[in-house]
This record gives C-alpha cells, sequence and structure tokens, in this order.
C-alpha cells in the first residue's frame, strides 16, 4: 500500500486534509477507518495515535477560528533573540 503520509511525518495531502475538516459528529469513526486505510501497512500504533492526534487538533483549531475564539498574534520582529 502506497504511504499517504508525508515522510511519516503524520500529515496528509493538503487537498485531503480540506475535504476532511468539518464533519458531523456521526461520520468521526468512518472518517477514522478511512484515515487508517491511507496508513502504510507497516504503520506503529505511536503513528496511529499522532495521525488521530494531528486530524483533531486541526479540526478543533478550524472551528475555534470559525467561531472567533482565536485572535491575531503579532510579532515583533525588532526584539532580540
Amino acid at each position: 500500500m502506497k504511504s499517504a503520509l508525508n515522510e511519516r511525518s503524520g500529515s496528509l495531502p493538503l487537498l485531503e486534509t480540506a475535504r476532511m475538516i468539518y464533519m458531523s459528529t456521526e461520520n468521526v469513526k468512518n472518517e477514522a477507518c478511512r484515515l487508517l486505510d491511507r496508513l502504510p501497512d507497516d504503520v506503529t500504533w505511536y503513528e496511529i495515535m499522532h495521525a488521530i492526534y494531528v486530524r483533531q487538533s486541526i479540526e478543533a483549531g478550524l472551528a475555534d477560528s470559525k467561531s472567533g475564539k482565536v485572535s491575531e498574534l503579532t510579532i515583533d520582529k525588532t526584539a532580540s533573540s
């Protein structure tokens, strides 16, 4: 099976990720199965948990953004490190 992961980093291709962003809770189990189907046959438990964590984190962040729970971050480029 060809790996959908980018160098096992846990990230899915951008278009696939965007397609799966907003889903109802009824579809969570089905989408989890689809995510597992796209992982390589020799995937580890850690890689499975990481892929699910990344997916959930992205969805939570997008939901927060959509509901206005995020604020703009300003970086002071003049500050020294």
